[in-house]
C-alpha cells in the first residue's frame, strides 16, 4: 500500500496519535506526516504511506492556510486557551483598528517560536521544560505571512483567515498581534485549510478510513504519490533507461534542464528526477524494490 492520505484530524489528538491509529488500521509499518497539529487543532493532516514516505521532505516546505480564532484580552503560557491564564485585560479595542493592525504582520518578518513546542533546546523539547516552569532562550525564526485577514467573529472572537510559510506558529502570531493592540490575546482555536496544492475539502476522518479498512477497500482514499509532484514536466524512461536508473545510475537525455516526474513505459511512476548538462539524475525514488 503507497500513497499519500489526506486526513481530517479531530481535536485532542496528536499528529503521531494519528500516525499511530493508522499504522494499526492500515497494517503498515511506514506511516508519516509532513506538518505537525496541535493537540486542540483540527484539519489537514497530510500523511504518507508505504514507500510515499520518502516524499515527506518535499512537502514539508509546504505553505499552510489556517482560519485561526483570535481572543484579545487573555494572555496564557501556552498562548492559546489550552495553557494556564497570566493575565485578563479589558480589550478597548475596535474591527477597524484590529483590521489595521493585521496589515503590520503581513510579509516577510522574525518569530520567537512558543515555549510550548516540539523544538528542542539540548536534546529536550521546550515543552517539557515549560511544564516545570522553566524557561530558555529562543532564537527568532524568519517566516512569511502572505495574507492576514480578517473573516467575521464568533463568540466574541475574531477568525483570522491566514496564509503563511513553514515553521510559523498561529499562536505566537495571535499572542503578537495582542501585544501589538496593548490588551494581549491568544489564540482559542485553530483549523488548517491547506497545505501546498491538498485541501481539507477532500480530506476524510479517521472513522472513514477505518471503515474502508475493515472492507479491504482503504487503498481507494489513497492519492498517488505523483500527484505531490504534478506542477512538474512528465518524461518517460526507455527500457534501458528504465534499468539504469532502477540502478541508482544517472542517463543521457535530449531534455532541458529541470525537474521532472519520471514514469515507465507502463506508466509506473519511477522517480522524481533532474537535469543537468543533459544527463538525468535520481532525485529520488519512488518503484518498489
Amino acid at each position: 500500500m503507497n500513497g499519500i492520505l489526506l486526513i481530517d484530524k479531530e481535536p485532542d489528538w496528536t499528529s503521531n496519535d494519528v500516525v499511530a491509529k493508522l499504522k494499526g488500521m492500515l497494517h503498515q509499518r511506514r506511516v508519516g506526516h509532513s506538518g505537525t497539529l496541535d493537540p486542540m487543532a483540527t484539519g489537514l493532516l497530510v500523511v504518507f504511506v508505504g514507500r510515499a514516505t520518502r516524499a515527506v521532505e518535499f512537502a514539508e516546505g509546504h505553505d499552510k492556510r489556517y482560519l485561526a480564532s483570535l481572543r484579545l484580552g487573555l494572555i496564557t503560557d501556552t498562548q492559546d486557551i489550552s495553557g494556564s491564564v497570566l493575565e485578563q485585560r479589558p480589550v478597548p479595542v475596535t474591527r477597524e483598528q484590529l483590521e489595521a493592525a493585521l496589515e503590520a504582520f503581513k510579509g516577510p518578518q522574525e518569530q520567537v517560536p512558543p515555549m510550548y513546542s516540539a523544538i528542542k533546546h539540548k536534546g529536550r523539547p521546550l515543552y517539557e521544560i515549560a511544564r516545570k516552569g522553566g524557561e530558555v532562550e529562543r532564537k527568532p525564526r524568519k517566516i512569511t505571512v502572505q495574507d492576514i485577514r480578517l473573516a467575521g467573529e464568533e463568540q466574541g472572537d475574531y477568525i483570522l483567515d491566514i496564509r503563511c510559510s513553514k515553521g510559523t506558529y498561529v499562536r505566537s502570531l495571535c499572542h503578537d498581534l495582542g501585544l501589538y493592540l496593548g490588551c494581549g490575546g491568544c489564540m482559542s482555536s485553530l483549523r488548517r485549510l491547506e497545505a501546498g496544492q491538498f485541501n481539507v475539502e477532500n480530506a476524510c476522518k479517521l472513522s472513514r478510513v477505518q471503515e474502508y479498512a475493515d472492507q479491504g477497500r482503504a487503498q481507494e482514499l489513497l492519492l498517488p504519490v505523483d500527484s505531490l509532484f504534478a506542477d512538474l514536466g512528465r518524461c518517460t524512461a526507455e527500457a534501458w533507461q528504465e534499468r539504469k536508473l532502477r540502478c541508482g545510475n544517472d542517463y543521457g537525455v535530449d531534455l532541458p534542464e529541470g525537474d521532472y516526474r519520471v514514469y515507465s513505459a507502463s506508466g509506473e511512476f519511477l522517480m522524481l528526477g533532474r537535469v543537468e548538462n543533459n544527463r538525468m539524475k535520481t532525485l529520488k525514488s519512488f518503484f518498489e524494490v
